[in-house]
């Protein structure tokens, strides 16, 4: 959600005539876009900020723009006060206090209401910045912002606000422009994305928007996430099921594996309803790759409730486990209410537990696929190679002279580990073991 934002924010700074820079020290204006899931994300931002401040000593006219969760919805005054030298600041996914602030009061002269017709008239076509048209290959569509779930361990319903669904027709408009930019893969973002269309009375779901995106001219293939199992409904399975630019990869968390911690983390499902919507996707998406999320160390959680998690995952074998040690978030539920009596070397033995486990699944998984032949886009050159996902995902390495970015091919894998896989244009088995690259 944050990459799509930035890149948001600089198609707008570009259409006011700037010009890309890495190099903060060059900059006119410095835009730092921030997510604060976990408190050490918190804290390493408000360091970044601070670390800000002798550019603008040495060059009082440097704009600072701080945007994105650190800021909210309703936090922007309390920053105020603790970072003068900030001139700027924007909640999540709005460019538009940037675009006021640099238009010198060109835009705020304008009625509000006109104002938020122009910044949504911005938003309906992204055009990318500059140094990414024509070399992004995959782009990250935003379809929902906001959150209303709130689970008790999250801070996003807080700092991002409550649940919006974007209109079909702004989605569709972006999704073409970045078509017509050289983008070939979309992601369809969303806090809770399989929620889309829920706060729009008679609006479309999920499932029929994937079925109208997926005649826009361009773009191959599609993906989207995160999912949450209490909404990942039948007419979604058949929707991936049976369009072929869908990508059969599924991201829907677990986050734990036993009921009361799932009941004291508001998740809203049991232990047997989230086996029992795997089964159904596989029945549906036949050679479908799940993915899922999981906290350890939850308040509260007992060494006998740890291991249910533990057998969910080793009887699940899915292809991903995003593994998280839970730490105290202010403002969340779980933090007010309960007491985080797990200790951070308790958190850290789970969590190798869950990571060994999960390491040894994915290997057996992925040798599957040796010999076989996958169709994978390529997004880049990467030391030598070029790097590229199956439909399941799966990251592939291929060596070749050719210009592979941006197209799909039939690759042989002809080695496999559980992180990447290696393979060959021509099917030819490679006769050395392959370099691991670290990412």
């Amino acid at each position: 959600m944050n990459v799509a934002d930035s890149q948001r924010v600089g198609s707008s700074l570009e259409h006011l005539g700037y010009d890309f820079t890495d190099k903060p020290e060059e900059a006119d204006v410095i835009v730092l876009n921030t997510c604060v899931v976990r408190q050490s994300a918190e804290d390493k931002a408000l360091g970044r900020v601070t670390s800000l401040r002798p550019l603008k000593d040495k060059n009082p006219n440097l704009v600072i723009n701080l945007m994105g969760c650190l800021v909210g919805v309703r936090g922007a005054e309390k920053l105020r006060a603790k970072l003068p030298f900030v001139d700027v600041f924007s909640p999540p996914s709005d460019p538009g206090p940037l675009v006021s602030f640099l238009s010198q009061g060109e835009i705020r002269a304008v009625e509000s209401d006109e104002t938020t017709r122009r910044f949504a008239m911005m938003d309906e076509e992204l055009i990318l910045p500059q140094h990414e048209r024509g070399q992004l290959i995959s782009a990250h569509v935003p379809i929902v912002y906001g959150c209303s779930h709130a689970c008790t361990f999250c801070i996003i319903p807080f700092r991002r606000g409550v649940e919006r669904s974007r209109p079909v027709g702004d989605i569709v408009s972006e999704i073409r422009s970045l078509a017509a930019q050289g983008v070939k893969e979309i992601t369809l973002l969303g806090q809770i994305v399989d929620r889309y269309g829920k706060d729009v009375p008679d609006g479309p779901n999920l499932a029929a928007l994937l079925r109208i995106v997926h005649e826009v001219e361009g773009i191959e293939r599609i993906r989207f996430l995160t999912s949450h199992p209490n909404y990942f409904t039948e007419e979604l399975m058949d929707a991936v099921a049976e369009l072929p630019k869908v990508m059969p990869h599924i991201e829907v968390p677990i986050q734990a594996g036993d009921d009361e911690v799932l009941l004291n983390m508001k998740r809203g499902y049991t232990q047997k309803d989230y086996r029992d919507l795997v089964e159904k996707i596989r029945k549906k998406i036949p050679d479908c790759s799940i993915a899922t999320d999981i906290i350890v160390g939850f308040p509260g959680e007992t060494d006998e409730q740890f291991m249910e998690t533990y057998r969910v995952l080793s009887d699940l074998k899915l292809d991903v486990a995003h593994l998280a040690r839970y730490s105290s978030r202010e403002g969340t539920v779980a933090t007010r209410r309960m007491d985080d009596n797990v200790s951070g070397e308790e958190k850290m033995r789970r969590f190798h537990m869950l990571e060994e486990l999960q390491e040894k699944i994915v290997d057996e998984i992925n040798k599957k696929y040796l010999g076989q032949t996958v169709d994978v886009l390529f997004e880049e050159k990467v030391k030598g190679r070029w790097k590229g996902r199956t439909p399941t995902n799966k990251l592939v390495f291929v060596e070749s002279n050719e210009d592979l970015k941006g197209k799909i091919a039939p690759v042989t894998i002809t080695w496999t580990g559980p992180w990447s896989m290696q393979a060959s244009l021509d099917g030819a088995r490679s006769q050395k073991q392959p370099a691991l690259i670290s990412l």
